[in-house]
C-alpha cells in the first residue's frame, strides 16, 4: 500500500460535549430561603459560547489522503485517484499533487488527471513531468497531434531523463500501433543523444511495439557508432532472436572484452557456451572477473553437471574467503556446496545465514530439512517444514510446495500413508494439481492402495493429456498390479515413444513383459536398462525374472549389487522374502 505523506498524519482529537440540562433542579420555595443568586438562574453556561467546527469529508486534507491509501490497499483505484484529486486541491504539497496525477492517468480519467495536472503545475511540477502527463492523456483519448506535441517538448526540456521518460510514456501506451508511429518519428538517429543506452532502449522498445525494422535498423546504426558492452550485448540478442547463434556469439565475446568487469555480460557469453556443450570454457568465462551471486550459481552449477568435486571445492574456499558482505549475499550458493561436497553441518549453518529478505529464503528451509533428513533427523526436518507452513500459510503456492516437500520427505522414508496425508493438505489448498495428484499416486500405489494410486493417475493423464511420467506411472502400477494389461501396453508404449532411452520407462515395458509372461523380452529389456543405470528397483525386477527362468545365481548376485546400492530398498526386502521364504 502506498503510504500518506508524514505531514498528514495528524492524530485527531474528538471531544464529546455531555449536554448539561438548563437549570437547577429546585426545592419547593419556602418563605424563609433565600433567593437564589440572579447569575445561577440567568446567566449563560460556559458550555452555550462553544463553537465546535464540523469539517465536510471532502474537506477535510487527512480524510482524503487517508480515503486514497484504503482505496489503493483495496486496489480501487478509481476511488483513490478521486480522493487524491480532492487532497491535492486542500494542500501545497507537490507530492499529492503528483499522486493524484498518477492515479488518474492510471484509471484513465481525463477529467481527473486534467485538474491534477493543472493542479500539481501551479504547485511546482517540472516541465518534462507536466509534458509526459499531458502526452499520456493525449494518447489516451487518440490524439496522435497532441500526443506528438507533448513528446517533442518532453524531448526538447534537455532533462537527463527526459529519454527514459519518452520511453516510458509510449511503452504504456494502449494503442501500440500509434505508439510504434510516434517512436519512430521521433526518436531518429540524428535527435538521439550521444548514449548508447538510449538508442538500445529505443530499438528494444520498438521490438515491442512491434517496429522490427526500426529496431533492426537502429541495432545496426547502434554498433556501428558506440563500441561498449550495452551495445554489443543487445546486437547479440537481435542475432540471437534471428537464429544466428555464431553471430550472437561473437558479439558477446566482444562484449565481454569490452567491459570484463560486468557479470551480467559475462553470463550471457558462458550461458550461450555452455548450450553449446563447452561447459569447461563457459566456467573460465565466468571465473575472469568480477562476481555476483548468479555467476557464483551458474559456476558450481556447471561444476555439479560435470561431477567436479574439486571445482567445487575450490569454488567453496574462494567464496569462504571473501569479506562477510560477500558469504551472506550468496549464504544459499554455500550452503548447496556445503550440501554437495558431504559438509552437512556447515550446509545448515550456510543455509541459517540466508536472511528473511532473500529470495531463496523459502528454498533454503527447503534444503535445511532435505539436509536433516539425510542425517536422521526427521523429527526436526519435518518441524521445519512445519515451521514453513505456518509461515506461508496466507501464500498459497509456497503453502502447496511446503506441503509437497513433507510428503516426499515421508515417501523417502518409507512413510507412504503420512507421505499421502501431506499431498492431501497440498491438494487442498490447490485441488487437482497434477503435481501433487501425481505425488499422491505414487504414495498410494506404494502403499499398496492400487485403486486410489490408479484413480489419481487417471486424473493427471485427464489433465495432463500424454503426460509421459504419468502415463509410465500408470502403465506400470497396472502392470505391477497384474490388472487391465492392455491399458498398461499402450500407456507404457506411448512413454517408450516419447523416452526411447529413459531406463525407468524401460523398467516398466520389461515389468510388463514379465506379467505377460514373455521371460525372454523381459530378461533382455531389464538388462538394458539395469546396465543403463544401475537403479534399486530395475535390478530387484531383473532379478525377479532371473530367479523364474531358474538362474538363481545369477539372480542372487544381482540382489547382492542392489543391496550394496540401497541395502534399505524396500522393493528389495519384499523380493527377497518372495524368493527365499
Amino acid at each position: 500500500m502506498l503510504s500518506g505523506r508524514s505531514k498528514f498524519k495528524r492524530v485527531r482529537h474528538f471531544v464529546a460535549l455531555w449536554v448539561l440540562g438548563a437549570g437547577l433542579a429546585g426545592c419547593a420555595a419556602t418563605a424563609t430561603r433565600p433567593e437564589a443568586p440572579k447569575t445561577l438562574r440567568t446567566g449563560a453556561q460556559p458550555l452555550d459560547r462553544l463553537q465546535v467546527a464540523i469539517v465536510p469529508p471532502e474537506r477535510d486534507l487527512e480524510a482524503q489522503v487517508m480515503a486514497g491509501d484504503f482505496a489503493i490497499a483495496n486496489n480501487d483505484l478509481s476511488a483513490a485517484a478521486t480522493a487524491y484529486g480532492r487532497a491535492a486541491e486542500l494542500t501545497d504539497d507537490a507530492t499529492v499533487a503528483a499522486r493524484a496525477a498518477e492515479l488518474a492517468l492510471a484509471v484513465h480519467d481525463q477529467d481527473l488527471a486534467a485538474k491534477a495536472l493543472d493542479r500539481w503545475a501551479r504547485l511546482g511540477a517540472k516541465p518534462l513531468e507536466l509534458a509526459e502527463g499531458r502526452a499520456r492523456m493525449a494518447l489516451d483519448r487518440g490524439d496522435t497531434p497532441e500526443a506528438e506535441r507533448q513528446l517533442n517538448a518532453m524531448i526538447a526540456t534537455g532533462d537527463p531523463d527526459a529519454w527514459r521518460e519518452f520511453g516510458r510514456t509510449l511503452a504504456m501506451a494502449r494503442d501500440a500501433a500509434q505508439a510504434g508511429q510516434l517512436l519512430e518519428r521521433l526518436a531518429t538517429p540524428q535527435r538521439l543523444p550521444n548514449d548508447s543506452a538510449a538508442w538500445v532502449a529505443m530499438s528494444g522498445l520498438g521490438e515491442t511495439l512491434g517496429r522490427h525494422d526500426y529496431a533492426r535498423t537502429l541495432g545496426e546504426a547502434a554498433l556501428a557508432r558506440f563500441h561498449d558492452g550495452n551495445t554489443y550485448a543487445w546486437a547479440a540478442q537481435q542475432k540471437l532472436g534471428a537464429g544466428d547463434r555464431a553471430g550472437a556469439k561473437k558479439l558477446l565475446a566482444k562484449a565481454v572484452a569490452s567491459d570484463r568487469t560486468n557479470p551480467r555480460l559475462r553470463l550471457a557469453y558462458a550461458t550461450l557456451i555452455a548450450q553449446d556443450g563447452d561447459d569447461k570454457g563457459a566456467a573460465r568465462v565466468l571465473a575472469a572477473g568480477p562476481q555476483d551471486p548468479d555467476t557464483y550459481t551458474m559456476r558450481m552449477g556447471l561444476a555439479a553437471r560435470a561431477n567436479d568435486k574439486p571445482a567445487l571445492a575450490r569454488l567453496y574456499d574462494e567464496i569462504q574467503n571473501r569479506p562477510d558482505d560477500v558469504q551472506t549475499a550468496n549464504a544459499y550458493t554455500l550452503g548447496q556446496l556445503a550440501e554437495i561436497l558431504g559438509k552437512l553441518d556447515d550446509a545448515l549453518d550456510w543455509y541459517a545465514a540466508v536472511g528473511d529478505d532473500d529470495p531463496r529464503d523459502f528454498d533454503a528451509s527447503v534444503r535445511s530439512a532435505v539436509v536433516l533428513h539425510r542425517q536422521g533427523k526427521d523429527d526436526d526436518a519435518h518441524a521445519v517444514v512445519a515451521d514453513l507452513e505456518t509461515a506461508y500459510a496466507d501464500r498459497p503456492d509456497a503453502l502447496r510446495k511446503a506441503f509437497g516437500v513433507d510428503a516426499e520427505l515421508y515417501m523417502d522414508s518409507g512413510r507412504y500413508a503420512d507421505a499421502a496425508s501431506a499431498y492431501d493438505k497440498a491438494l487442498r489448498v490447490k485441488p487437482d494439481d497434477p503435481d501433487m495428484l501425481y505425488g499422491r499416486g505414487l504414495a498410494y500405489a506404494e502403499a499398496g492402495q492400487t485403486e486410489q494410486a490408479v484413480t489419481d493417475l487417471r486424473k493427471v493423464l485427464a489433465i495432463k493429456p500424454g503426460d509421459v511420467e504419468a502415463s509410465n506411472a500408470l502403465g506400470y502400477t497396472l502392470a505391477d498390479a497384474g490388472r487391465d494389461l492392455v491399458e498398461a501396453q499402450a500407456l507404457i508404449e506411448a512413454a517408450r515413444a516419447a523416452r526411447p532411452d529413459d531406463p525407468s520407462v524401460a523398467d516398466s515395458w520389461g515389468w510388463l513383459k514379465f506379467r505377460q509372461g514373455q521371460l525372454d523380452q523381459a530378461e533382455s529389456t531389464l538388462r538394458g536398462a539395469w546396465t543403463q543405470r544401475k537403479d534399486a528397483d530395475i535390478g530387484v525386477h531383473l532379478a525377479e525374472v532371473l530367479w523364474s527362468r531358474g538362474e538363481h545365481d545369477e539372480a542372487r548376485k544381482v540382489l547382492d549389487e542392489v543391496r550394496r546400492i540401497d541395502p534399505k530398498n524396500a522393493s528389495l526386502e519384499k523380493t527377497e522374502r518372495k524368493l527365499n521364504p
